[in-house]
Parts: structure tokens; sequence; C-alpha cells
């Protein structure tokens, strides 16, 4: 075999290789679990904020009660359409907590997810999952008015009590 062959066959070798591995890696990376796109293209709340530009700011606290409830503090909040928040989230408890910010019926939604795949985290850009005693910020623009919720999807705390409101005017 001439050295030019040889070479020739290991380029086309590699790149088959390669171009297999590709659509491997998008195969496997798939757009995940039904129900529970990353890649959101729109959300039912509004959309990610720009931390560049200027927000009003909502501490928000999750934590346990001495009688068994998860709340949050506040848990109601009111905002004007167009309007940007940075949502500054104290996981003041025991355990893990998440504040998702969406619709109630796709909070409702992907706690259905959540039963299926309890260990699942998120750190998205309207969902967090936070350890205890730890800090996570969402800034979020409303751009749609409406009422939505945020909410701790982990199996068994919105039932808890771990859920709270946004009305959008």
């Amino acid at each position: 075999m001439s050295s030019s062959y040889q070479k020739t066959r290991t380029t086309a070798l590699l790149a088959t290789a390669f171009s297999i591995a590709s659509v491997s890696s998008v195969v496997l990376a798939g757009p995940g679990q039904p129900g529970h796109s990353h890649g959101h293209s729109e959300y039912s709340a509004g959309q990610p904020g720009d931390p560049k530009k200027p927000a009003r700011i909502i501490m928000v606290t999750m934590r346990e009660t001495d009688d068994g409830k998860m709340i949050y503090v506040p848990n109601k909040v009111a905002v004007k359409r167009g309007e940007q928040i940075r949502f500054i989230i104290t996981n003041a408890g025991e355990i893990p907590h998440e504040f998702t910010l969406a619709s109630a019926e796709d909070n409702l939604k992907h706690a259905e997810e959540m039963k299926k795949n309890p260990e699942m985290e998120h750190d998205d850009p309207n969902s967090k999952t936070i350890q205890p005693k730890k800090k996570a910020e969402i800034v979020w623009r409303f751009s749609k008015a409406g009422a939505f919720e945020f909410a701790c999807l982990i199996p068994g705390h919105r039932e808890a009590g771990m859920v709270g409101t946004v009305g959008v005017k």
C-alpha cells in the first residue's frame, strides 16, 4: 500500500467516525423527556430578563414550617406588564426546594414529570433548584398579562403548600 493511499483511508475513517459521533450525540441529547424541554423557545409567564438592565428586586424565602407545610414568603406578587423583576430566592429550609415560574397549567404538567423523575434538578431561566441555606436569582420580564405562579415541583412540596401567585396587569 502506498503512503498516500493509507493517509486517504485514515482520513476517510476519521471523518466517518466523527460523523457517527456527531449524529449519536445529537440523537442521545435529543429534546429531553416529553414535556420537559429546557430549550424553551417560548415561556408561559413571559421571557428571561436582561441582567444588565434595571429590575425591581423581589426577595423570596422558601422554607418548611413546624406544622409540616412548605411555603414561600411572600406568596403573592403583583407586577406590571413589561416589568423586569430580579427574584432573589433564598432556601431557608432544611431540604432542597425549587422556584419554577410558569402558568399553573405548565407547572402542573411538569409536576407530573417530576413524579416520574424526582431526582431532576433545574437551572433554567425560569426555574431553579436551590439547596438548603443557598440562594439563586431569576431575572424575568413579564411580557404577558395574566395570572402566573411560582411553585416547587419536587414531589409532595406543591401539595404541602409551596406555591405562590404572580398577577401581571
